[in-house]
């Protein structure tokens, strides 16, 4: 975990000598991340962004599977520090540097028919997020598909499934909803899961869908549950502030035009996709319990977790009104 203040002040440092030490025509921009190149990220939202900038004679160079660093929890760091231009990171590995944001992720916060990027992109474009990215451009913020249960040898119907397992999640919004549920939460990297399920360090996880094809779930869990509000995970495309204001005014141009919404939405989108085409697949095997809650059995978990959503939003500076304006009150 690292120190907000520590990260604001090594920003403002990088961001200035980025600028001052950006060569004259630089137009090859690092992107780093650290997942397999046919993770869904690729096709989502790494190749609109190179496709919208390659007129304006900028390349992004990708660097996948940790290779300018390994080690997902410092993503944001590296591209505050300079380590990469352009990173790609989970709010939740950090989660005291994104409260705000984090509320995106909590049960019963997304309104329906409204998009997850548009949630958070509603509450960055009122100000009320900034002071959550130092140092860096927001590039890209959306939400995943909705959280289910992927479960090794235990089938979740009620609450009262949970009781006492080890649950993996990926930051304190979905860590929150399963205490409250009687799980015990327990936090690692995606690229964790596959041996902790494997080797019974944990029971199961919470995450969506789409992680079950991209990490090779489906090769180690053999029960699924959808329909529980657990929330979602939220996401960042961001850029070091110093190669940003290093661009010209025709590459600033090219990226702007395709930074923020647009390039959320292509991303949210690519997980969605990819979250059906997962679902069903596990369903096509033949060798896996799928469960789809009814509504009366998924109000059951709502009655647990819509209160928790309420009790870590009155935790936080404001919570309620960036929620509010989050769904767009």
């Amino acid at each position: 975990m690292f120190d907000f203040s520590t990260i604001r002040a090594a920003g403002a440092l990088a961001a200035t000598a980025a600028v001052l030490a950006a060569p004259v025509g630089a137009t090859e921009l690092r992107f780093a991340h650290w997942v397999p190149p046919q993770h869904t990220l690729t096709a989502s939202t790494i190749e609109p962004l190179q496709a919208a900038v390659a007129d304006a004679g900028v390349e992004i160079l990708v660097y996948p599977g940790g290779e300018l660093g390994a080690g997902p929890l410092e993503q944001y760091v590296r591209a505050v520090t300079g380590t990469a231009d352009i990173v790609w990171g989970l709010q939740g590995y950090t989660s005291t540097q994104f409260p705000r944001t984090m509320i995106s992720e909590l049960p019963g916060a997304q309104p329906e028919g409204m998009s997850g990027y548009d949630m958070i992109w509603n509450a960055y474009d009122a100000g009320l997020l900034a002071d959550e990215f130092p140092g860096t451009v927001p590039l890209a913020l959306w939400l995943s598909e909705p959280n289910v249960f992927i479960m090794r040898d235990h089938d979740i119907r009620t609450p009262a499934d949970l009781a006492g397992l080890k649950i993996r999640v990926s930051g304190s919004a979905a860590g929150a909803t399963i205490e409250a549920l009687g799980a015990t939460p327990v936090q690692m990297p995606a690229g964790e899961i596959y041996n902790a399920l494997q080797t019974g360090l944990i029971d199961g996880v919470v995450t969506g869908a789409s992680a079950i094809g991209d990490f090779r779930l489906d090769e180690v869990a053999n029960s699924y549950t959808y329909g529980a509000d657990l929330g979602h995970i939220s996401f960042y495309v961001v850029m070091n502030q110093g190669a940003y204001d290093g661009l010209s005014d025709e590459e600033r141009a090219a990226l702007d035009a395709i930074a923020g919404r647009e390039l959320s939405r292509s991303a949210e989108e690519g997980w969605l996709a990819r979250a059906e085409s997962v679902t069903e697949a596990i369903q096509a095997t033949g060798d896996n319990t799928v469960i789809f809650l009814t509504d009366e059995e998924a109000a059951a978990f709502d009655e647990i977790t819509f209160p928790v959503r309420d009790q870590v939003i009155s935790g936080i500076d404001g919570g309620e009104d960036v929620l509010a304006t989050m769904q767009g009150e």
